[in-house]
């Protein structure tokens, strides 16, 4: 799809006549609105726009996405090996390693060349409404990812800084245990932490702990940290303190990120990165964390789509494994064509696997930046 021009779509606005592309974070304080793409192993594409106008109406869905079957999708992870790795997980825990890591896998299936992401979009906000919905199209830069997210990484308005980490999961409130508030808090804790590095000393508050919000088929549990940030700090500080979001890693972040590339075997890219939009002219910004996301590699012509858990000791190995089923279902089905939600992925192909990306990025000065850890 290199033909089709460059677009966004986030926050109830068209974005369109690109400027320019940049991987540097520091742009994000410059001028103009701005469309992000934070992947999970570091890479940034943080694209301006030139013409934006509000999103007005929808086209029918049906008659302009195509997507797979759904027999053809397959995951990284099978039941097995999802659950093996539940279960090291909690070896690692028991081992005073690590409290809480979030075990993901991806699913990809075949997509062919006329396939636009836009179409997918359109679908996914005609059937499957999300607070933090949005996508992106740079054919020529290698990004075309579309989210349907719940749930919010960073919001920014002038110094005020908030996220809204969501831990806990299930089909009605009354499948939330005591096991997913705990997570839920312990994640408050990591994410209270990443904003203290960049927002000033006593400005950090919780003012929403495990409230319980509804999404289509879903529940979640969902907390809400805010923050003020001190002198000097802007996207590119707030981003180096923050990155990777805490609920989609894990407590302490740097462990849980070393037993997560231990035990997946495919690269997250966009998924449980950060996907939104900056407003550099005035200060503000909303970035989701890029779950119930899509994305194209077209190297390889597919359409990928990740799911995950958190895993604590409370956890069930199946449990878990059904957990990342219950999300990822109804969002398969309508980005598949003539299948149901109920069928389940197949086996992984051998094609799935991959290196990681460097899970650290460049400063804009040079220096090299690693993820920071958390405590």
């Amino acid at each position: 799809m290199q033909d089709l021009p460059p677009l966004a779509r986030f926050g109830g606005r068209v974005m369109s006549g690109l400027l320019d592309v940049t991987s540097d974070p520091e742009a994000l304080d410059s001028q103009g609105l701005w469309a992000v793409v934070a992947g999970f192993e570091g890479r940034l594409t943080c694209a301006r726009f030139r013409d934006v106008r509000p999103i007005r109406h929808l086209p029918a869905p049906e008659t302009r996405w195509h997507g797979p079957r759904r027999a053809q999708w397959s995951t990284s992870l099978d039941r097995a090996a999802y659950t093996a790795g539940v279960r090291r997980i909690r070896e690692h825990i028991a081992a005073g390693e690590v409290y809480q890591a979030n075990l993901c896998r991806v699913l990809s299936a075949p997509v062919t060349p006329d396939a636009d992401i836009e179409a997918l979009a359109d679908r996914l906000a005609a059937r499957h409404r999300a607070p933090y919905a949005g996508m992106i199209r740079l054919p020529e830069h290698g990004v075309e990812v579309v989210s349907a997210s719940p749930e919010l990484f960073l919001r920014r308005t002038g110094r005020v800084i908030e996220s809204g980490p969501i831990k806990g999961t299930g089909r009605t409130e009354a499948d939330l245990l005591e096991k997913d508030h705990a997570e839920n808090v312990m994640i408050v804790d990591l994410v209270r932490n990443d904003l203290g590095r960049v927002c000033a000393t006593g400005s950090v508050t919780v003012p929403e702990l495990c409230a319980v919000e509804k999404h289509p088929g879903l529940v979640h549990l969902v907390s809400t940290v805010r923050g003020e940030l001190q002198d000097g700090a802007g996207w590119a500080e707030t981003l180096f303190a923050t990155f990777p979001p805490g609920s989609v890693t894990g407590a302490p972040k740097s462990s849980a990120l070393r037993i997560i590339e231990a035990l997946e075997t495919a690269p997250r890219g966009p998924y449980c990165g950060g996907v939104g939009w900056v407003d550099a002219d005035h200060r503000t910004g909303e970035l989701a964390v890029g779950i119930r996301t899509f994305w194209v590699d077209r190297a390889r012509s597919r359409l990928l789509f990740g799911t995950g858990a958190g895993i604590t000791w409370g956890s069930d190995p199946e449990r878990e494994w059904e957990e990342t089923e219950l999300k990822a279902a109804k969002l398969l089905a309508l980005a598949s064509h003539g299948s149901s939600a109920e069928d389940g992925p197949q086996e992984p192909p051998a094609a799935l696997g991959g290196t990681r990306p460097s899970t650290s990025w460049d400063r804009p000065d040079g220096r090299h930046a690693r993820r920071p850890s958390a405590t």
